[in-house]
Order: C-alpha cells, then sequence, then structure tokens
C-alpha cells in the first residue's frame, strides 16, 4: 500500500469504528478515536451532518474502504483481489476475504509477532521472516497450508525480537494457524475460513459496489 502520510486515527474516525490500526495504543486512552469520535474533517462534529442517511452506494464504499484499511492495501492491490476472487469457485466475498488473511504480513500480525499489521507489513520488508526456509520480504505473499513461517537467525538476536516471545504470549491465535512460540516460527493448518476473520465486516457490500 501506498505509505499513509499523517494520522492513521483520522482513518478509524472516518469510519466510525476502531480499526486497530496502531496496535496495542489502540487500547489506552491515547486513543484519538476514545478522545475524539466524530468523523474529522469541517463538518465532523455537526451532529445533522452526521445523521443523514447513507446512500446505498456510500455504504458499499465505506465498507470497501474500511476493510482496505485493515489490511493495509491500495485500491490497485484490492481490485486485483476482487477480480481473482471473481474467477474462482465459490461465494467470492467469502474467497476475497480468504486472500487477504493469506498475505504474509497479516499471517505474521495473526501470529503475534507484530503489534499491527502495518509493523508486519514492515518487518517483513526488512527481510526478518523465512517462508519455507527462505528469505521473503514480499508482504503481499499468498501463503497456503503447509507453508512455514519463521523468524530469521540473524533477526533473533535484535531486541525486538528477544524479547518478543513474551509479548506474543497473550495474543490469540486463528485455527488456521499453528504457532511455535518457543522457536518464533508459525505454520499453516488450513485455508481460513469467514469465522476465522475477527473484523466486523460486510463483505457483500464490497461485492455489490465492484458488481455496479
Amino acid at each position: 500500500m501506498s505509505k499513509k502520510h499523517g494520522s492513521v486515527c483520522k482513518l478509524c474516525r472516518r469510519e466510525g469504528e476502531k480499526l486497530f490500526l496502531k496496535g496495542q495504543r489502540c487500547f489506552t486512552p491515547k486513543c484519538a478515536y476514545e478522545r475524539r469520535g466524530f468523523p474529522p474533517g469541517e463538518h465532523g462534529r455537526d451532529s445533522q451532518y452526521r445523521r443523514r442517511r447513507a446512500s446505498d452506494y456510500q455504504r458499499q464504499l465505506r465498507e470497501k474502504q474500511k476493510t482496505r484499511r485493515i489490511y493495509g492495501v491500495s485500491e490497485k492491490q484490492f481490485r486485483r483481489y476482487y477480480r481473482t476472487a471473481l474467477k474462482r469457485r465459490g461465494l467470492t466475498s467469502e474467497i476475497l476475504l480468504q486472500m487477504l488473511e493469506r498475505r504474509l504480513d497479516n499471517v505474521v500480525y495473526r501470529l503475534g509477532y507484530a503489534e499491527s499489521r502495518a509493523q508486519a507489513r514492515q518487518l517483513v520488508t526488512h527481510g526478518h521472516f523465512n517462508v519455507n526456509n527462505r528469505r521473503t520480504d514480499i508482504p503481499s505473499m499468498l501463503v497456503r497450508p503447509g507453508d512455514q513461517i519463521e523468524v530469521r537467525e540473524g533477526s533473533r538476536t535484535r531486541s525486538y525480537f528477544s524479547d518478543l516471545e513474551a509479548a506474543a504470549e497473550t495474543r490469540n491465535v486463528p485455527q488456521w494457524l499453528n504457532r511455535d512460540l518457543p522457536n518464533l516460527a508459525g505454520s499453516v493448518i488450513q485455508n481460513p475460513e469467514r469465522r476465522d476473520v475477527d473484523a466486523s465486516l460486510n463483505e457483500q457490500l464490497i461485492i455489490e459496489f465492484y458488481s455496479r
């Protein structure tokens, strides 16, 4: 995704809910959404403006934008995922979410080795992870059942990774992943299912948006 300049907390305020884009900070009183729960901009505080009935197009657009921002992908990437999902057998909406969940940066985040998807993306880009014993620096790589993910041997001595086990231990791991915390590794057991997506998303609205 192209680099976001400015406060990412404005994205949560724009969507009207916490997207947990800044990791543990989102659970503290410092969270900007807790302090300013209205949309950013000139009319953000205007209650009459916020009470206006949203059109179908607006609801579809907002759901698409929210999903993009949660997973940190650009519009070009997101549209490509949709086109790929459209060609595959099954429910397009579920296949789309499955592809987003299978991104390497999301897997690193879901294993608890990063506080946020943005941090996971940075760690992967800097080459701190191996996939199937090969150094990988592509956050958008889609993992498959049987793939093994681990922190590279040369990165384990860094202070971030040496203190990671205690921090990651408090994080729950979805059923489609297996975590080997002492070895800072993990594996993909199966493809994720709809119930494994922890975000409150209405993926059908996304399909309706692109089907216009």
